[in-house]
Order: C-alpha cells, then sequence, then structure tokens
C-alpha cells in the first residue's frame, strides 16, 4: 500500500483523536457494557445493546484512525525549502480574476480536506491547477459552472 500525504497538523488532530477514543471513551463504554450486564437479562437489554453498538463503532474509528496513521506520509511545511511555489500543506491566497474575490486555502491530505475551514484536498481540481504554479501565476481551475482563472497573490509556508 502506498503512503498518503497527511499535513504534520493533521496527523497530531488523528494522533488526539485516537488518544481520546483509547484512554476516554474505551474506558467508559466499558464501563456502561459492564453496567448493563448487572442488569440481567441481556437479550430484552436495551442499554447493553446500544453501549455494544457504541462500542463498535469506537473501535472501527480507531482502527481507522490507526490505519490512516500508519499508512501515513507526514510532511511539515516548516522545514520545507522556500522556493515560492505552490506545494502540498502550503497556503495560498487566491484572487478570481473576473469577480477580484479573494479567497485563502491549506492544501492538505485528502482526510484532512474540509472546505469550510478553507483546507482543500491536494487532489481537488483547485489543488492540482495550483501545484507547481508560483506568485503571480494564474492558474485555471475547470469547474462545473465554467473556467475560473485564479491570480496567486501569496504563498505561504507556515
Amino acid at each position: 500500500m502506498s503512503k498518503v500525504p497527511l499535513t504534520k497538523k493533521g496527523a497530531e488532530r488523528l494522533q488526539e483523536e485516537l488518544d481520546l477514543l483509547k484512554n476516554h471513551k474505551r474506558p467508559k463504554i466499558t464501563a456502561a457494557i459492564a453496567d448493563a450486564r448487572a442488569h440481567g437479562d441481556l437479550k430484552e437489554n436495551a442499554e447493553y445493546h446500544a453501549a455494544r453498538e457504541e462500542q463498535g463503532l469506537m473501535e472501527a474509528r480507531v482502527r481507522d484512525i490507526e490505519s490512516k496513521l500508519g499508512n501515513a506520509q507526514i510532511i511539515d511545511i516548516t522545514t520545507l525549502t522556500v522556493t515560492g511555489k505552490v506545494v502540498f500543506g502550503c497556503t495560498v491566497e487566491l484572487e478570481n480574476i473576473e469577480t477580484e474575490e479573494v479567497r485563502i486555502y491549506t492544501i492538505v491530505g485528502e482526510d484532512e480536506a474540509d472546505i469550510k475551514n478553507n483546507l482543500i484536498s491536494y487532489a481537488s481540481p483547485l489543488a492540482k491547477a495550483l501545484i507547481g504554479k508560483e506568485e503571480g501565476d494564474v492558474a485555471e481551475v475547470h469547474a462545473p459552472a465554467g473556467l475560473i482563472e485564479y491570480e496567486i497573490t501569496v504563498v505561504r509556508y507556515e
């Protein structure tokens, strides 16, 4: 299996979630199952079945996070040589040439992407159009609404 790029911040967030699940949520669910078992007949015990279902979902998430971290190529943008080019992990300020609207995006791994927080996947059409370009360059993005041209105004490695 090939390595999947992940920013250092993204890896830290996943590790924090994993620690929370293993060290806080898992013991609480185990205690809830034990408490529900103490109530007797398990066939008709809704508390027991709910706790077991929650345990299954939590364990699936633990496995998912462990797999992602195990297959991750963690990239720390602050250690890269500043070339001025748009690369994975950098933050880019763009100006829509037609509307003059300014947007700021950070290019991240697919599992970190969150458009509401201006985090776009390196595999997205916008990121693909930006990667390798420099400040002052124009990137053409083929969107469902048609061709959109963005001027790259600032590239930050933070």
